[in-house]
């Protein structure tokens, strides 16, 4: 008998190790993103009292989503106890959507519901994570939502000494106010109807929503209501403040499942989503497809080495920032244009729900890194829109509604920003045409709203209503910068970058402030025309050319003592004069500390922001999501890169919080940065890919192939790190 060699003895250990390593490897557990999530932050404000409940609210909503989709299945910030309803925008801070609110109750109904707003149903929640809702309600009813792309589901669980339940929908009830709403049985356990969208904002608007819902159980009776009137039995109804009403038993069985599907465009079309998406009534599988597909985007960027907190947080804002723009073709294509007329979506998803002022920021940058496909149709259908509408761009756009709130020209960045960070499936040559129109021809019009309002005068004179035309300013910066990119032709290019520069026309050297200026070109008053927020707030929104800037009033040492002071406090409310963490015009100016030759205190505020502005709790954001644009700032702020120039791909540079962070690029290339700390806030080295880097810009360029961007912090500030070399500005 043969004694085995040393050599082959180390070899058998060696593959017995390798294939336990193969073995552990292929039946670990993937990671649940969606788990990480939790869906109450931002849900409620920071007022001290029912009448302060919207103070710095999030105006997010806690229930069931998919990703981008058409359905939100929850109760809403603006009307909870209504029940859950069917749509609604996270963020957004005012009413709006909120359609056919369903809830659960213990026995017959024995009164009218009339508007809904009386129910009280009382909410312990259960889970409120990603593509899952549960909570019992007081009284006894444990509740599970859940979605698809197009239809909710809802498993209702009676207490154990009811014999009979019922479930409540609200036709003519939203979170505003309803004129148009009808609703009718079409079976036993069915029924179907559609309503008007309400108002948002407080502005009418002229959408419908259809809706079909079924039951898994014959109820025992049914019927309707109108205002204070209960119908037992009629089979349908119309108007506000209407409804229908289903009893069932269940001395027996005492699980009720409610599954139902929405369209923009008809009942049949309603139909054929809830056919398609939701055919069975299997809840678990359905809860487990929404959680599969938040794995899937939440997956994107893997971070790890912080608190649970601040884990809870980063996933909850990149769910946030995953929510919107959503789907608006149902399943055959069909989808309601700007013109009110159907169309086919075809070879792409049309798109609806921009909040383009707030998301062109931080929400498109993120998206189009993590999702192109989806931002390239975003795009399409943004384009579309403006063909439908009277050929210029929208601004903030719900349902097929031009609403024209908020200013400047936001939708131009929204497309240069996307094809900067690489997206490339939508036709470039048509949306510049487009940019350019709604920039170049006054009286451009999307729907019944300008494009440009006081375009001719900002043309003819150089500017407009102050903060109107530093956005405008940076909109024709980003023309500019999509023009060279998509045609290489600087002819194009030079015009738009000189009428950036327009903001030297608010330049008030007596004051040493931007300014507005009446048509005569005479000072307003300083604080005048500056759109939520006040002049030392919009002073800084030269992303551009920041070096311009800070020239323009002395130089660095200037500058940095002019943030310093701007951030002596951190949450301003509108008009005050310091920065605000919760409002879009402020979102960059932390990084302006990289070109006022003071790198460490930008690290050190953003680190501030974090810690003091947001929370894991139900009210732990400092003002509105807005369509994730929030959510992405605070992703983009933790991982230590920031889209700061509009129409530029690449980021200005801060450190990153977690130990480790591997971002998902497009064509499978992974970006991982390493070295990030919670506690230590400060940048003493920074290299990628081995090569050292002493500078706060890194371009897009760099690092879209993928790579390792590995930093060195300390607790200790590094004065030097940074400073050799000047980020861009564009003069």
């Amino acid at each position: 008998m043969h004694q085995p060699s040393t050599k082959r003895i180390i070899c058998v250990i060696a593959a017995m190790l390798l294939t336990g390593a193969v073995y552990a490897q292929k039946t670990s557990a993937p990671v649940n993103y969606a788990a990480k999530v939790n869906t109450l932050i931002g849900t409620k404000g920071k007022g001290a009292n029912a009448n302060e409940a919207y103070l710095e609210a999030g105006y997010t909503f806690p229930g069931a989503m998919f990703p981008f989709g058409m359905v939100q299945f929850t109760p809403t910030f603006f009307a909870a106890n209504k029940g859950f309803v069917v749509n609604q925008l996270s963020g957004a801070g005012c009413e709006h959507m909120g359609n056919f609110p369903t809830l659960p109750l213990t026995g017959r109904l024995g009164a009218s519901p009339n508007d809904m707003t009386g129910m009280q149903p009382g909410y312990k929640i259960e889970n409120a994570s990603a593509g899952n809702y549960k909570v019992n309600l007081k009284s006894g009813i444990r509740c599970e939502l859940s979605v698809t792309k197009r239809t909710g589901m809802a498993r209702y669980t009676y207490p154990a000494t009811e014999n009979a339940a019922t479930v409540i929908i609200g036709s003519g009830v939203n979170g505003t106010q309803i004129t148009n709403a009808h609703i009718q049985f079409t079976d036993s356990a069915s029924c179907e109807g559609y309503a008007d969208g309400g108002s948002f904002c407080g502005i009418r608007t002229n959408y419908k929503v259809y809706f079909v819902a079924k039951f898994n159980h014959k109820p025992v009776a049914k019927g309707t209501w109108s205002g204070q009137q209960l119908n037992d039995g009629a089979t349908g109804v119309d108007g506000p403040n209407s409804g229908a009403f289903f009893t069932f038993d269940v001395s027996k069985q005492k699980m009720l499942v409610y599954k139902f599907a929405i369209s923009y465009v008809s009942l049949a079309n309603a139909k054929a989503n809830l056919k398609a998406e939701n055919p069975d009534w299997n809840f678990d599988g359905v809860r487990q497809q929404a959680v599969a597909a938040w794995n899937k985007y939440l997956g994107k960027i893997e971070a790890s080495g912080a608190g649970k907190d601040q884990t809870t947080q980063f996933y909850t804002h990149l769910y946030h920032a995953l929510a919107h723009p959503n789907i608006s073709n149902d399943v055959n294509g069909d989808y309601i244009g700007a013109d009110s007329v159907v169309h086919q979506a075809k070879g792409y998803d049309n798109y609806t729900s921009f909040s383009n002022w707030d998301t062109y920021r931080t929400q498109i940058p993120l998206m189009s890194l993590l999702a192109p496909k989806e931002t390239g149709d975003v795009i399409t259908s943004t384009v579309r829109f403006a063909e439908q509408s009277g050929g210029g761009l929208p601004r903030w756009v719900i349902a097929n509604i031009e609403t024209g709130i908020m200013q400047g020209d936001p939708t131009s960045i929204v497309i240069a920003n996307a094809y900067a960070f690489g997206v490339r499936n939508f036709d470039a040559k048509a949306a510049l045409n487009v940019m350019r129109r709604g920039a170049d021809v006054p009286g451009t019009r999307s729907q019944k709203e300008f494009t440009r309002p006081y375009l001719e005068q900002y043309l003819k004179k150089g500017y407009a209503p102050a903060s109107m035309s530093l956005e405008y300013n940076s909109a024709d910066f980003a023309i500019g910068q999509m023009g060279l990119q998509v045609t290489g032709n600087k002819t194009l290019y030079t015009p738009y970058l000189k009428r950036a520069q327009y903001w030297k026309n608010l330049y008030n050297p007596e004051r040493r402030w931007l300014q507005s200026r009446q048509a005569d070109g005479s000072w307003k008053k300083y604080d005048e025309d500056w759109r939520e927020a006040s002049y030392k707030n919009y002073f800084w929104m030269v992303p551009f050319n920041l070096k311009g800037l800070i020239d323009t009033i002395g130089g660095q040492q200037a500058a940095e003592r002019r943030l310093d002071d701007f951030f002596s406090k951190l949450n301003a409310s509108y008009n005050q004069e310091w920065y605000a963490a919760g409002n879009e015009p402020d979102f960059q100016v932390p990084w302006t500390y990289n070109w006022a030759g003071a790198p460490y205190k930008t690290q050190a505020v953003i680190r501030r922001i974090i810690a003091e502005q947001y929370t894991n709790r139900d009210n732990g954001l400092p003002g509105n999501d807005d369509l994730g644009a929030m959510g992405a700032w605070y992703v983009f702020a933790n991982i230590g890169l920031y889209p700061m120039i509009p129409g530029v791909g690449g980021f200005s540079v801060n450190s990153p919080s977690f130990t480790t962070i591997k971002i998902h690029l497009p064509a499978n290339r992974l970006l991982t940065i390493t070295g990030g700390s919670v506690h230590q806030p400060y940048i003493n080295s920074l290299s990628f890919n081995g090569k050292v880097l002493n500078t706060t810009w890194l371009p897009y360029s760099l690092l879209k192939q993928g790579g390792v961007l590995k930093f060195q912090l300390s607790s200790k500030p590094n004065k030097t790190w940074g400073t050799l070399t000047n980020p861009p500005s564009f003069n």
